[in-house]
């Protein structure tokens, strides 16, 4: 063993080495994801960023992931999310519950959306077994792979690249290497989110952000009076959902049947769904200056949450200006 090799080896964590020792055979190599890596913060947004995304394509399905290594081994998410990306319905049973059903389920996914991405198995950085055993890197390139070719426009974030460790197992024992992977392809400014007006505010000004809380919060009590029904947290209380569509309701003139959105909100899906409703109300009435994450919203991220009100704010304090004079901007 090189002495640069030996001295990675002395100085993985146990439960990498644990694990390379219980999985390994003689003569394989595996790759693994030391913690430090796993806590990389361009690679929890990433991960983020695409549960966001499949939850989005999955939400009419009822269908949520909480975790990429968790929900997506067996191949029931895989497949409904190849389905609604290509409308190619597959030859297989929707649910597996035998190991042997689940990997024969994964295979087919696996292969027809490696003829979608005209991806062949031995350039694929993915297979059958190392999703099914959980393998975040092989996931995560699938998921990116999948969104490049039937999602071009979902920002994903830049050069993400993370450490990984190349475990051996030899006749004189484990040898391992470490190695950079990279997930995501290098990005140019072009490709970054622009900042937007609450950027700045929360950044530059956040003794302020009180004060554009308070303008908003009265402008919506004001707009709910005559439906019995008041805000006094603008933090929590949009997070189902009701009230926002009630507010867009009111301001936009839009009859919201109750069947198409849930009133009593009882679980983090129903939030989710209503709140997805809202935001595509928003976006059809270029009402959203920038990207909103539904999730983010029902996670009372004030940030998100302000960005959404203040375009009805902006849009319908403007009808009611005398003077016809634009509104100023929050900072």
């Amino acid at each position: 063993m090189e002495p640069e090799s030996r001295y990675n080896l002395l100085h993985l964590p146990g439960r990498v080495d644990q694990a390379a020792r219980g999985t390994l055979s003689q003569g394989e190599k595996k790759k693994f994801l030391p913690p430090t890596s796993r806590k990389d913060p361009k690679l929890e947004e990433l991960q983020k960023v695409l549960m966001e995304w499949i939850n989005a394509e999955l939400l009419p399905e009822h269908i949520v992931v909480r975790s990429l290594e968790e929900d997506i081994f067996d191949g029931l998410i895989l497949h409904h999310l190849f389905q609604k990306l290509t409308g190619v319905k597959l030859d297989v049973e929707e649910i597996a519950l035998t190991a042997a059903s689940q990997r024969h389920k994964l295979a087919v996914v696996l292969e027809a959306a490696g003829q979608s991405l005209q991806v062949e198995e031995p350039q694929a950085r993915w297979s059958v077994e190392s999703i099914y055993n959980k393998d975040l890197l092989a996931t995560l390139h699938l998921l990116v792979a999948l969104a490049k070719c039937f999602q071009p426009d979902l920002s994903l974030p830049t050069n993400v690249k993370v450490e990984v460790i190349i475990m051996e197992s030899t006749k004189s024992g484990l040898k391992s290497e470490m190695s950079v992977e990279q997930l995501t392809e290098c990005g140019t400014d072009k490709d970054q989110p622009s900042k937007d007006v609450f950027d700045e505010l929360f950044k530059l000004a956040p003794e302020k952000v009180n004060a554009v809380k308070e303008a908003i919060v009265n402008f919506v009590n004001q707009k709910l009076d005559r439906l019995g029904l008041s805000v006094q947290n603008l933090d929590t209380q949009f997070a189902d959902g009701v009230i926002l569509l009630l507010l867009i309701g009111q301001l936009e003139g839009f009859f919201l049947h109750l069947k198409e959105f849930y009133l009593t909100p009882k679980s983090p899906a129903e939030m989710l769904h209503n709140v997805t409703l809202a935001l595509e109300l928003l976006k059809d009435e270029d009402l959203l200056n920038h990207p909103v994450s539904p999730e983010d919203i029902v996670n009372k991220d004030t940030k998100s949450t302000l960005r959404v009100l203040y375009g009805l704010f902006r849009k319908h304090k403007l009808k009611e200006s005398t003077d016809g004079e634009p509104l100023e901007s929050p900072n």
